[in-house]
């Protein structure tokens, strides 16, 4: 009997003084912890983009999400996708800088029984949970569609390109020259200015420099065909010139639209509320497809009231 008194007395104490066994994972008191790493904030479709996975994240108390920024750097974003593995998260949600450096990170790490997620741009391979985007060629080829409309096939453009090492930079590419196949427009300049707008403004300049006669720029994101737009402003041309990005955001693209700055956006969604959704599939035990393909939408004056129109295959 006195020995049964203790064993109570000591399993008491280690419920008061230690605490109760820990609760199952995902819920309020152990939430799932998401490593979360984006290739640079420098852009405002990337910040938009950790908005978009924080505000999905923060409906669901058993969710954590713990973000890294790579600063542009491909090593620092390899750094991270192993901290993240090392440390023993539950998820990777990663948006890569280039395809091929950040494959084998994420391949080690879905193969060691980690689910990936990766938004925007593609890695080689099928090493991964889920890729969520949308379909750059079909943005990129409708972009030139549009262009040879509204040029009636005719005239001289620049490309300003986005890093050619990343899949929406070499799809938005092939997609547009797609699009223009056959027509008697002809680029005439092309540069990669990295999606930054600094750089697309210099590459600009020397476009400017170079040709008397441009009659649009196809920019890869709105921040690029909004840097040529101040360089043409700055050389007193920017009227003789249409202006075309992508990305959408309400805050930029779409304003410098109504704006009249572009003539054209189209929309590139960031993923970022599909990628939480179906994080939240995979920790739960289902099952989600390899490829996500989120629709896309353009936007012009005419159509920017009605909330755009809807891209079609």
């Amino acid at each position: 009997m006195f020995r049964m008194k203790i064993a109570a007395m000591l399993a008491a104490c280690w419920v008061v003084c230690l605490g109760a066994p820990a609760a199952d994972k995902g819920t309020e008191a152990n939430p799932w912890v998401i490593g979360m790493s984006q290739c640079n904030l420098g852009e405002p479709w990337r910040v938009q983009m950790n908005a978009d996975v924080a505000k999905a994240a923060e409906a669901h108390k058993n969710l954590k999400v713990i973000f890294k920024d790579a600063q542009n750097d491909t090593l620092k974003q390899r750094a991270h996708l192993e901290e993240f593995a090392s440390q023993g998260v539950d998820l990777i949600i990663v948006s890569p800088k280039e395809a091929a450096p950040l494959t084998p990170p994420i391949k080690k790490a879905f193969r060691d029984g980690i689910p990936v997620i990766v938004l925007d741009r593609a890695v080689l391979g099928k090493d991964y949970t889920q890729f969520i985007g949308a379909n750059n060629k079909l943005i990129g080829e409708a972009a030139g569609k549009w262009v040879v409309k509204k040029l009636g096939g005719q005239g001289n453009i620049v490309e300003l390109k986005g890093l050619m090492t990343s899949t929406p930079g070499q799809d938005r590419n092939s997609g547009f020259r797609k699009g223009i196949e056959g027509s008697g427009l002809e680029v005439i300049f092309e540069a990669d200015m990295q999606w930054l707008e600094p750089n697309a403004r210099k590459e600009m300049e020397s476009a400017l420099a170079r040709f008397d006669d441009i009659k649009l720029v196809y920019a890869h994101n709105d921040p690029a065909a909004h840097g040529a737009w101040l360089a043409a402003k700055a050389a007193g041309r920017e009227k003789d010139i249409l202006f075309v990005g992508i990305d959408g955001l309400p805050q930029e693209g779409q304003a410098y639209v109504a704006q009249g700055v572009l003539d054209v956006c189209f929309e590139y969604p960031t993923g970022g509320k599909e990628a939480i959704a179906s994080a939240l599939t995979v920790l739960g035990g289902g099952e989600v497809p390899q490829d996500m393909v989120v629709p896309s939408r353009y936007f012009t004056k005419e159509n920017l009231k009605d909330g755009g129109a809807a891209l079609e295959e």
